[in-house]
């Protein structure tokens, strides 16, 4: 079991799918994620995350930066 959730505002991934997301904190039992970007929060189970490698957090950003610059 995994007892380091990164904390809020982190990338991390949720190892049972790959996807990488931010953290946007704890409800009840589960870590809440969101993707870079934006969209729908996703709950993991806290054994089931971890934090993203330097690679997955950079291209995170990116993602997100390309969808700022869209915005009006």
């Amino acid at each position: 079991m995994n007892s380091e959730i990164p904390p809020a505002g982190a990338f991390a991934v949720d190892t049972r799918t790959g996807r990488i997301g931010q953290v946007m904190g704890c409800e009840g039992p589960y870590v809440q994620m969101r993707p870079p970007g934006g969209g729908c929060e996703w709950d993991v189970p806290p054994d089931a995350i971890r934090a993203a490698r330097v690679i997955e957090e950079l291209r995170a950003r990116v993602t997100d930066l390309n969808r700022q610059s869209r915005l009006p």
